[in-house]
């Protein structure tokens, strides 16, 4: 007998799916997912079975590709399957092999589901993968996130086997005599998931027969902590993070206080992907100087002041953008640039987008480009020359902003306009200008 009560049970608990959804179970041929799909069809699911060729083990790979085709015919239910290039993938990606494989299985997976309208994708894990995970996850340095296992639902992916350990599932198969091929590289310990199934668990459960009890009441204390800190950094967010735009402000005198402190501000910028080592260097940096900078794969930290900004990294597109007499429209990374031309006339329009300048002073073609070191202008209304820096720093420019601000060159290297700031005073409009060049930044 199939503990299909136990099943059906964890399913509803978990809210994982209902008796009319639409499953696509994962299926490599095992033990653990030919269990799984002989306990759906016993409890009465509709379910398909996908199978992956990851084209690595030659013969073997083929044989559990036909096993799997063989299997859903017998069960009466339609086979999904696919051939990957899983070492063309790896080289082309520069992943490992595992991860290539893993990488290609649920982008197909979700392709599979959306195309014939699963509801949801049903994978084979049970209690010892998550007993593998954490210790995996703590081997390499994890947060709390790390030790709450796999979770019974990832949005579409679900887990329905997570009440069974390794030995009942070794046990229930044999008493129903069931079928399934065994991976030869599952014995390999060359891989570290592998050679903590192997080596490192069995240890742990010589000191402690009941280890996948013990995890599971760990995994359920883990969740419930994870709970409550997402809902501390959230009162905080709601609190104390102020949205400009793209970017997020936070007073610095709100981090100081969040105890505790690195915990806390770790799960804050989690989601922008900063690890422990950057979090270490922004909390001993509070009481330094404003400017600091500190980057991740997806943001930058810029201690501004009073504030920390959290900024997304910009995609810069063309450093240089020549303008020659006869445009009226160039495009600088997210912004446009308009050009018109008019005779000498009063009142001029007032904004800090518009500059009017004195077109008989341009020398073509022109420049757009992002600051540079040592640039300097004239500002307007102003006699001596400033250094584009010191204007930045009196505008209270962030220092992320400064790259993404276009600056407009003369053909003579000489600065025109700081694009929504300000005018170098040499090239205003005076009783003796006789044309207008009219930029526009949009």
């Amino acid at each position: 007998m199939l503990p299909v009560q136990r099943l059906c049970a964890f399913i509803d608990q978990n809210q994982l799916f209902t008796a009319n959804s639409r499953i696509l179970a994962a299926v490599s041929g095992g033990m653990d997912s030919v269990l799984l799909v002989h306990m759906l069809k016993q409890a009465g699911f509709m379910f398909a079975i996908a199978h992956c060729n990851f084209q690595l083990r030659g013969g073997e790979a083929d044989a559990d590709q036909q096993f799997c085709r063989q299997l859903a015919l017998n069960l009466g239910v339609q086979f999904h399957t696919v051939n990957f290039d899983t070492q063309a993938y790896a080289n082309s990606q520069k992943l490992s092999i595992q991860m290539a494989a893993r990488e290609l299985r649920y982008q197909w997976f979700e392709q599979v589901r959306q195309q014939f309208g699963y509801d949801a994708i049903a994978l084979a894990h049970h209690q010892n993968d998550t007993i593998e995970t954490i210790l995996l996850n703590l081997t390499r340095g994890t947060g709390i996130a790390g030790l709450h296992g796999i979770l019974p639902r990832n949005n579409y992916l679900v887990r329905p086997m997570l009440f069974l350990n390794r030995a009942e599932i070794a046990a229930l198969v044999e008493q129903n005599k069931l079928h399934y091929v065994e991976d030869s590289s599952n014995a390999s310990t060359k891989y570290a998931r592998n050679k903590i199934r192997h080596e490192v668990v069995p240890k742990l459960l010589e000191l402690n027969p009941g280890l996948e009890q013990t995890f599971e009441r760990n995994v359920a204390y883990f969740r419930e902590l994870e709970q409550l800190l997402i809902q501390q950094v959230e009162s905080f967010k709601k609190q104390h993070c102020k949205l400009n735009g793209a970017d997020t402000h936070i007073s610095i005198d709100a981090v100081k206080q969040l105890f505790p402190q690195k915990l806390l501000l770790s799960a804050l910028l989690k989601d922008y992907n900063f690890n422990d080592t950057a979090v270490d260097n922004i909390i001993s940096s509070l009481d330094k100087h404003s400017g600091r900078i500190f980057e991740s794969t997806s943001h930058f930290v810029i201690l501004n002041r009073n504030e920390l900004i959290i900024s997304p990294q910009k995609k810069v597109g063309h450093d240089l953008v020549s303008i020659h007499e006869e445009d009226h429209e160039v495009s600088y990374n997210t912004s446009t640039v308009k050009i018109t031309y008019d005779t000498y006339q009063t009142p001029f329009p007032s904004s800090k987008t518009i500059t009017l300048t004195d077109a008989g002073l341009l020398v073509y073609p022109l420049t757009l480009r992002h600051w540079h070191e040592g640039d300097y202008f004239y500002p307007l209304g102003m006699k001596g020359r400033k250094k584009l820096s010191d204007f930045f720093i009196n505008q209270k420019v962030p220092l992320h902003q400064k790259q993404s601000i276009p600056v407009l060159i003369n053909g003579n290297g000489e600065l025109i306009w700081i694009a929504g700031y300000r005018l170098d005073d040499r090239y205003k409009v005076t009783p003796q200008t006789k044309k207008v060049a009219i930029f526009e930044l949009l």
